[in-house]
C-alpha cells in the first residue's frame, strides 16, 4: 500500500525543470483514476489529515517533466471536484516544484492544505520560492521534502512549513540530524516535522523522541499490541443496549430512562439539537423531547456513529474508527447516485456495522445476534448478498487500495472511478466534522 509514496518520498524524481506553462502538461484522464487516502497522525495519537495520491502515483520516479506535471494536474482536478474534504482535517497534497504554477493548483481551496513539495532535480531556488511566497500570501501551507543533494532546497526549506523525510528510506542518525538541523535553523517560518513511511511503533518512538510533530505509515496498522480491549467497555455495552430498545418496541420513557445512565451521551446529543445549525426556536432541555425530535432512525445513525467513539485512543484505534465511519458514509454518497430512491440510511449502517466485530474484538456474527437489523444489512455483512453487498466491496477495497478488487467492485456496482473518489472525499469530510464532536 505504501509502496508508491516510498517512490515519491525517496527523492527519485526525474528531471523535472522550472514550471513551464500549463500548455506543456498532458492531462491522464481522472476518470481512469482511483484516488488513494493514507492517514498522517499527531503526538496526541489522533488523525490530523491525509497524504492524498492517485494510483498512477507510481510512475512519480521516472516521469519526465511532462508527465509529471500530467500526473500532478490529474491529482490536483481530481481533489478539485470537492471544496469541504478537508475542512477540519489537513490535506496533504505531494507535488513536483515544476508544477506549482499549474492553474489548478490555483483552483485549491486556500484553508487545511499542505502542499509537499519534491524538488525537480535542475530547479531554481528563485523561481521555486517565488511560488511558494504566492502561494502562502493564498493561505497554502508548504512542506518540502529532505533533499540534501539539490542545489535549491537549502533556500526552499527555509519557506517550508513543513519539513518531512522518508524515515523508512534514512538511516536513524540521518532522520535524527534533520530534526535537528531543522530545529536549529528554522528560518523565516516555524516548522512541522513530518515523519514518512513510519513502519513500526519502535521507529515511531523514535521519531517521537525527536520531536517530530506528524506520522505517516503502517505504524498505524500495527498498533494492536498496544491497543486496549474494548470487548468489555461498559459505555459501548450501554450504547448496544439503547440500540436494541430504539430498534425494537420500547417506550420512548423507557429509552430516555436508559440513555440517562450515558451522561455524555445525553449531553452530546441535547447539545447538537440546540446548536445554531439547526435554527430550532424552543429550546430543548429533556431526552424524551429530543426523542422526539431526532426520531428513532435518526437516533440509530447516532447511536452507531457513537459506538466507534474511543477513550484515551492509540493509533490503530483512530484507523478503526476513521474506517467504519468513511465505510458508512462511502456507501450512503453511492447510493444515492446508484440506487435513487430508496432509502439509504441502511447502507450507512451496513458500512459502519462491518467494522464492529474489530471495535468490540469479537466476531462480527456473534454481535450482529445482539441487534436487530434489517435482513439487508445482515446479508451483506455475513454473507455478501443482498442489494447491499456490491456498495460494501467498494467501500472494503476502496480502504484497501486494492486495485484490481476497486475496479471489480466498481464495475460490478455500476460506479465509475470518478463517482468513488468524489464520493472518497466527501466521506472524509463528513468523518473528520463527526469526530470533533468529540473532543
Amino acid at each position: 500500500m505504501f509502496n508508491s509514496l516510498k517512490k515519491l518520498f525517496s527523492g527519485k524524481t526525474g528531471p523535472a525543470s522550472a514550471p513551464q506553462p500549463d500548455s506543456a502538461a498532458p492531462t491522464t484522464a481522472v476518470a481512469t483514476q482511483f484516488l488513494r487516502r493514507e492517514a498522517v497522525f499527531d503526538r496526541n495519537n489522533r488523525l490530523s489529515g491525509h497524504i492524498f495520491t492517485l494510483q498512477e502515483s507510481t510512475m512519480l520516479a521516472d516521469a519526465d517533466d511532462g508527465r509529471q506535471r500530467g500526473f500532478d494536474e490529474t491529482l490536483l482536478d481530481t481533489l478539485n471536484t470537492s471544496t469541504d474534504a478537508w475542512n477540519t482535517s489537513l490535506a496533504f497534497i505531494p507535488l513536483s516544484s515544476a508544477s506549482l504554477d499549474l492553474a489548478a493548483v490555483d483552483r485549491l481551496k486556500s484553508s487545511n492544505i499542505v502542499l509537499l513539495i519534491q524538488l525537480a532535480a535542475d530547479a531554481e531556488a528563485d523561481i521555486v520560492c517565488e511560488a511558494i511566497d504566492r502561494l502562502h500570501e493564498r493561505g497554502l501551507l508548504i512542506g518540502v521534502f529532505r533533499q540534501p543533494k539539490n542545489p535549491a532546497f537549502a533556500r526552499v526549506i527555509q519557506l517550508a512549513d513543513f519539513a518531512a523525510i522518508d524515515i523508512g528510506a534514512n538511516e536513524a542518525d540521518t532522520a535524527r540530524d534533520f530534526s535537528a538541523a531543522v530545529r536549529a535553523g528554522a528560518g523565516e517560518r516555524p516548522k512541522k516535522l513530518l515523519a514518512c513511511n513510519v513502519e513500526t511503533i519502535d521507529d515511531l518512538r523514535f521519531c517521537q523522541q525527536w520531536h517530530f510533530d506528524n506520522f505517516h505509515g503502517k505504524f498505524a496498522s500495527s498498533d494492536s499490541g498496544v491497543r486496549a480491549e474494548s470487548s468489555g467497555d461498559p459505555h459501548k455495552a450501554l450504547l448496544l443496549n439503547i440500540m436494541r430498545l430504539v430498534q425494537g418496541d420500547a417506550e420512548t420513557a423507557e429509552i430516555a430512562a436508559a440513555m440517562k445512565q450515558d451522561p455524555l451521551l445525553s449531553f452530546r446529543i441535547l447539545r447538537y439539537l440546540n446548536s445554531p445549525a439547526l435554527g430550532l426556536s424552543n429550546r430543548i432541555d429533556s431526552l424524551a423531547q429530543a426523542l422526539v425530535i431526532l426520531g428513532r432512525q435518526r437516533l440509530t445513525r447516532w447511536l452507531s456513529v457513537l459506538l466507534f467513539s474511543v477513550r484515551d485512543p492509540h493509533f490503530g484505534d483512530w484507523l478503526v474508527v476513521e474506517n467504519a465511519l468513511t465505510r458508512g458514509r462511502l456507501m450512503e454518497v453511492l447510493g444515492e447516485q446508484s440506487m435513487p430512491g430508496v432509502a439509504h440510511d441502511p447502507l450507512f449502517l451496513t458500512g459502519i456495522f462491518s467494522c464492529l466485530g474489530e471495535l468490540l474484538h469479537r466476531p462480527l456474527a456473534e454481535t450482529l445476534n445482539d441487534m436487530l437489523l434489517a435482513d439487508d444489512i445482515r446479508n451483506a455483512l455475513l454473507e455478501r448478498r443482498g442489494p447491499y453487498a456490491p456498495l460494501l466491496a467498494v467501500a472494503e477495497a476502496s480502504e484497501d487500495f486494492d486495485l484490481p478488487r476497486m475496479r471489480s467492485t466498481a464495475l460490478e456496482a455500476g460506479v465509475a472511478p470518478e463517482t468513488v473518489n468524489r464520493a472518497l472525499l466527501a466521506a472524509t469530510a463528513w468523518a473528520s466534522e463527526v469526530t470533533e464532536y468529540w473532543e
